[in-house]
C-alpha cells in the first residue's frame, strides 16, 4: 500500500502519535475491486472501517422487491457513515454498497478502529463525517418525501450538465423509482420541447422550462 497516497487522502491520520500510525500502516488491509462488485450488504456483519483510495462505492437502500434508494457515494478521502455506525453500535450493515468503477480501499479491522477513537483527532473526524452526511441524507428526505418525482427528475437532469449520458434504468436508480416511469416521464419532457431522447442519453433543450418542472410546489 502506498503510505503516502493515504496521507495524502486522509491526512488526520498523520495527526496520529507516531507508534499507532505505524500499526495502522501494518494492519491496513488493501483491496482492489472490480466495478459492480459488492462491498457490504444488508444484514452482513461489518468487518472494519474503509478509507478509499480510488473509485467509488454507492450506497443504497434496498427494497424486498429489489428496488434501491441510492443515499450517497463514497469517493477518494471520503468514508461510509453506515460503516461508521455499524462499528460504533456493533449492528450488521442495514444497506448495500456497490463499486463503480474499478475501487480500491483498504480496510481498518474493528479492534484498532475503536482504538483510534480513543484519539480525539480521529474521533472528531469520524463525527464530522456524520454531520456532512446527515445534512445530505436529510436533504434526500424532503426530496423523496415532499417533491413529486417529476420536480425530482427535472432537478437531476439540470445537475447533470446539456447533454445526461445515461441510460432511463441509471436515472430511475438514482432516484429510487422504476424505469417504466422515469421513462413516461421522459417521454412527456420530450413531448414538452424540454429535452430530447436519444439512445443513452438525454439532451436538455430548455434548462428555464425543467427549472419551471423542478422549483413547482
Amino acid at each position: 500500500m502506498n503510505a503516502e497516497a493515504l496521507l495524502t487522502l486522509y491526512p488526520v491520520l498523520a495527526k496520529l502519535p507516531a507508534g499507532l500510525l505505524r500499526r495502522v500502516r501494518d494492519t491496513l488491509q488493501t483491496h482492489s475491486l472490480a466495478s459492480g462488485t459488492t462491498v457490504f450488504d444488508e444484514r452482513q456483519p461489518c468487518l472494519g472501517f474503509p478509507f478509499v483510495l480510488g473509485g467509488a462505492i454507492r450506497v443504497a437502500k434496498v427494497s424486498a422487491s429489489g428496488r434501491e434508494l441510492p443515499l450517497y457515494r463514497v469517493v477518494a478521502g471520503e468514508s461510509c457513515i453506515i460503516t461508521s455506525s455499524c462499528l460504533l453500535g456493533h449492528a450488521d450493515y442495514n444497506a448495500r454498497g456497490v463499486t463503480e468503477g474499478p475501487t480500491t480501499l483498504a480496510l481498518l479491522p474493528r479492534p484498532l478502529f475503536d482504538e483510534l477513537l480513543a484519539e480525539p483527532v480521529f474521533r472528531d473526524f469520524v463525527f464530522a463525517l456524520f454531520s456532512e452526511r446527515m445534512a445530505e441524507l436529510m436533504q434526500l428526505v424532503e426530496a423523496v418525501a415532499f417533491h413529486k418525482l417529476d420536480q425530482r427528475l427535472a432537478a437531476l437532469l439540470l445537475g447533470k450538465g446539456r447533454v445526461v449520458h445515461a441510460t432511463h434504468q441509471h436515472l430511475a436508480d438514482e432516484l429510487g423509482s422504476v424505469r417504466e416511469i422515469v421513462s413516461r416521464l421522459l417521454k412527456g419532457f420530450a413531448e414538452q420541447g424540454l429535452v430530447q431522447l436519444g439512445r443513452e442519453q438525454v439532451e436538455v433543450l430548455d434548462a428555464a422550462g425543467l427549472r419551471r418542472v423542478a422549483s413547482v410546489t
